[in-house]
C-alpha cells in the first residue's frame, strides 16, 4: 500500500527569514491525521535567508539529520561542535538527555535551502553525541546509497534507532528497482524532480508512506533526488 502525500498538503511557517514546508505536524501546525510515520516524525523542508537562522534552542530524545540542497548551513551546539553543512554532506545530531543548538545561514549573497529529519531514537536519556559526513554521491546514481543507518560508516551517520536514510539520484528516463525487506516499511520523499513509483506520479515536494510492498519501481521523469527511509 502506497499513500502519496502531496507537497502543497503540507503544513507551512512564512516568516520574513524561515520559509518552511511541513510533512508532518510541528510547531503550530497541527494535522491528526500526519503526525509522523512510524518512528518518524518530522520532514521539515526549508529555505533560511542570507545571514538569518534559527537562534539557540533546545532538544531532547531524538535523532535530528539534516540534509542540504543549496547554499550551506551553519550550526552551534552545546557539546562545542560549530561547523558548516553543505550538499554533498549529512549531519545527525543525537539530542539525548539534553543538547542546544542554532543553525544559520552563513551566506552573505544566497538563501540555504535543506531538510531537518526527526526520528525517535530507540533509547532515552542517552549522552548526546554530533556526526557530519560526506556523502559518496557517485555510488548514489542510478541506485539507492546509504547515509544514516545504525551501524555508521564512511560516509554514513549513526543512528540510535533501526531505522535507515538512503539517497538515489536518478536521471531523466532511468529507473531502478529496491526491494524493502519483509515487514519493512518506508517513507520515500522527493527532494527534487519527478518520478513515477509503482505506477503513482510524485513531484518535487511530495511523499510517500509505503507498507505492505516489497518491491519499489521508480522511474525518472526528470532528474531527481530521492531520499528513503527504511522503518520498522
Amino acid at each position: 500500500m502506497i499513500t502519496i502525500r502531496k507537497s502543497e498538503e503540507r503544513g507551512r511557517t512564512k516568516l520574513d527569514w524561515l520559509d518552511s514546508r511541513h510533512t508532518f505536524s510541528f510547531g503550530d501546525y497541527y494535522d491528526p491525521k500526519n503526525v509522523g510515520f512510524r518512528n518518524l516524525r518530522v520532514i521539515n523542508e526549508d529555505r533560511v535567508q542570507i545571514e538569518r537562522g534559527f537562534p539557540t534552542h533546545g532538544h531532547q530524545d531524538m535523532e535530528i539529520v539534516t540534509y542540504v540542497l543549496e547554499g550551506t548551513l551553519g550550526h552551534k551546539d552545546s557539546l562545542g561542535n560549530g561547523s558548516v553543512i553543505h550538499p554533498g554532506e549529512v549531519q545527525r545530531m543525537s539530542a539525548g538527555r539534553g543538547i542546544t543548538h542554532s543553525e544559520f545561514n552563513p551566506s552573505k549573497v544566497e538563501p540555504v535551502h535543506f531538510l531537518q529529519i526527526w526520528i525517535l531514537p530507540e533509547r532515552s536519556g542517552v549522552a548526546p553525541s554530533y556526526e557530519q559526513q560526506a556523502i559518496d554521491l557517485p555510488a548514489a546514481h542510478g541506485k539507492f546509497h546509504l547515509i544514516a543507518s545504525r551501524q555508521a560508516g564512511p560516509g554514513t551517520v549513526s543512528l540510535d534507532q533501526d531505522a535507515s536514510i538512503s539517497v538515489a539520484l536518478l536521471e531523466p528516463g532511468k529507473e531502478l528497482v529496491h526491494r524493502l525487506g519483509t515487514g519493512r516499511h518506508a517513507w520515500l520523499q522527493l527532494a527534487r524532480g519527478a518520478i513515477v513509483l509503482n505506477g503513482d506520479a510524485l513531484t518535487t515536494g511530495d511523499g510517500a508512506a509505503i507498507s505492505v510492498e516489497t518491491n519499489l519501481k521508480i522511474e525518472a521523469d526528470a532528474k531527481a533526488e530521492i531520499l528513503l527511509f527504511n522503518l520498522v
